[in-house]
C-alpha cells in the first residue's frame, strides 16, 4: 500500500470518529425525511398487509387449506378475502399520496424558509 492510499484510509477512518457539525443543509434533509417517513411507513406496512390478505384468499381457493381449517366449500370465502386484499392494495397508493400531501402542507413553510436561506447563502459565495 503506497503513502497516498494509507493517508486516504486514515482520513476515512478518522472521519467516522469525529463529530460532524450540524449544517442547515443537514437540517433540510432531516426535515424532508420527517415529512416523507410516515407516508413511507404506512405504504410499506399497508401494502404488506394487503398482500398477505390477498394471498390468504388465494390460498383458500387454490389449496386444501379450507378443508384443514374446517370449511366445506372454501371458494366463496377465499374469493371474498382475496378481493378484500386486492382492494386494499388498490387504495394503498392514493392513501399514501394523501398522507404525503398533508405532511407537505404541514411542513411547507419551514422547508421553503430554510431552502430560501440556503439558496441565498450559496448565491453570496
Amino acid at each position: 500500500m503506497n503513502q497516498n492510499d494509507q493517508q486516504f484510509l486514515v482520513r476515512k477512518i478518522r472521519t467516522q470518529y469525529t463529530e460532524k457539525e450540524h449544517t442547515r443543509l443537514e437540517g433540510l434533509k432531516q426535515l424532508d425525511a420527517k415529512v416523507k417517513r410516515p407516508a413511507h411507513v404506512f405504504a410499506y406496512s399497508f401494502g404488506t398487509l394487503s398482500a398477505l390478505v390477498m394471498g390468504s384468499g388465494m390460498s383458500l381457493v387454490m389449496t386444501d387449506l379450507g378443508s384443514v381449517i374446517g370449511l366445506e366449500d372454501p371458494m366463496l370465502p377465499g374469493i371474498l378475502i382475496g378481493t378484500a386484499g386486492l382492494l386494499m392494495a388498490l387504495i394503498n397508493y392514493p392513501v399514501y399520496k394523501k398522507i404525503l400531501e398533508g405532511r407537505r402542507k404541514k411542513y411547507a413553510e419551514q422547508i421553503l424558509r430554510l431552502s430560501d436561506a440556503l439558496l441565498a447563502e450559496s448565491g453570496r459565495e
